[in-house]
């Protein structure tokens, strides 16, 4: 069979372009080799319906001594004593929650969109706001989570669902105080801890599993695994709204979460992700992975430092976690200026709104700005001063092309110091 130079040309490009580039963008990181190659392996022939020791097809056996290694490590990275890993992603981990707990039209609460919330939190343009009836709340002028509006919403709304977490929030969140609002109306809450998920495993943050009933996941991002979703439980619990099964008997909610991931929302398991998710597993139970996660913080917080240091107005006025979000209007420049001009600079990172924006969701005031990728390269804090005034340098010279083709070679010569998989030559 002929080798697919087209194909593995274009994929020979995008190793060069992670390897030349400073990578931003607060949801991505880079997998260890062995992840990689994992998922590049012979479980994705197999097709394995149903759970271990309950599949629909024949063969499973060592699928199934897999997809067990990978529920019993990720329970112990997380203490809890129930998980599902087969969701393809966040937002299908997070459609299975929905399902298992919602009814379509019922309400829940979330933070909304603008105000650093996810799509599957409730967005009019997602199943969560075209499905459910989703309520929000927002952030104080101060860029922090408004509890006290929260609470207000969840008394006056009496949602069945709160949901907790972020794609562009740089503070802890405080789950106690939601579960209490939430015990007070007798709401779930799902803590959808998709960023913060590797900083919270290794107890660097808050733990929603303390207070959450229900906790959903990336893969990648902070945890450094695969793309991919996870559900979990610290503790399992009967139903509170009755559901039975066809017998009769109360279903826990472990078996709801089961039965919306598959059959409910989901077919085929990649056996294959979730090898190579037992493996990410494996890497966080390692020591090393605190030390990690510590440098990921640090970095944060001296990139946060630096920027201010510049004038740049960070919401929150900085970060707990490992991602910032910057407002730009004292910089004249757009969100998505911003992003296409640091583009062509060989330094990626993603456009965002900022709470209260003026701008459209496409052009957007602001930026996100995460460390994971580079603190995985090995950059430390002394580096996040370079960084930033790359990213500095380009935005007050947006116009400058010939500025700007100078940093991009800057910007390769400086990456040449933290190699990325030398082992592909």
């Amino acid at each position: 069979m002929q080798k697919d130079t087209q194909v593995f040309d274009l994929i020979n490009r995008e190793l060069d372009r992670q390897r030349h580039g400073i990578e931003l963008i607060a949801s991505e990181n880079f997998t260890s080799l062995q992840v990689m190659q994992a998922m590049g392996t012979v479980p994705t022939n197999k097709y394995a319906e149903g759970y271990p020791g309950k599949r629909y097809y024949g063969g499973c056996e060592i699928v199934d001594e897999i997809e067990n290694l990978a529920i019993d490590r990720l329970k112990k990275v997380f203490n809890c004593s129930w998980a599902n890993v087969q969701p393809h992603s966040g937002a299908s981990a997070n459609a299975a929650v929905f399902l298992a707990v919602m009814k379509p039209g019922e309400k829940f609460l979330g933070l909304d969109l603008s105000m650093g919330g996810h799509l599957t939190h409730g967005s009019p343009a997602n199943f969560s706001g075209k499905t459910y009836h989703a309520l929000h709340y927002g952030v104080t002028a101060d860029g922090i989570v408004d509890y006290e509006q929260l609470e207000a919403k969840a008394r006056a709304e009496k949602p069945k669902m709160i949901i907790c977490g972020a794609s562009a929030y740089s503070r802890d969140w405080d789950y106690q105080r939601i579960r209490a609002v939430a015990d007070e109306i007798g709401a779930v809450v799902f803590a959808d801890i998709a960023h913060p998920a590797g900083l919270i495993a290794k107890g660097l943050l808050n733990d929603p599993f303390d207070h959450c009933h229900i906790v959903s996941s990336t893969t990648h991002k902070t945890l450094r695994g695969p793309r991919g979703g996870i559900i979990m439980l610290r503790h399992d619990f009967e139903n509170p709204w009755g559901y039975k099964d066809p017998k009769g008997n109360p279903r826990t909610m472990s078996q709801l979460l089961d039965l919306a991931v598959f059959p409910g929302s989901q077919g085929g398991p990649l056996e294959h992700v979730i090898a190579a998710k037992a493996v990410a597993f494996g890497e966080i139970l390692e020591e090393g992975f605190t030390a990690y996660g510590q440098q990921v913080i640090a970095n944060a917080q001296a990139m946060a430092k630096s920027l201010v240091n510049r004038g740049y107005n960070l919401i929150s006025g900085g970060t707990d976690n490992h991602l910032m979000l910057i407002d730009l209007r004292n910089k004249n420049i757009t969100g998505k200026k911003a992003q296409e001009t640091l583009d062509k600079a060989h330094i990626t990172l993603n456009k965002n709104a900022v709470p209260f924006d003026d701008k459209s969701p496409f052009v957007t005031s602001g930026i996100r700005v995460g460390v994971p990728a580079i603190t995985t390269r090995g950059m430390k804090e002394s580096h996040m001063e370079t960084v930033v005034a790359f990213i500095d340098k380009v935005l007050m010279n947006a116009d400058d092309e010939q500025l700007i083709s100078g940093v991009k070679q800057e910007v390769k010569s400086f990456m040449q110091q933290f190699p990325l998989y030398p082992e592909l030559g």
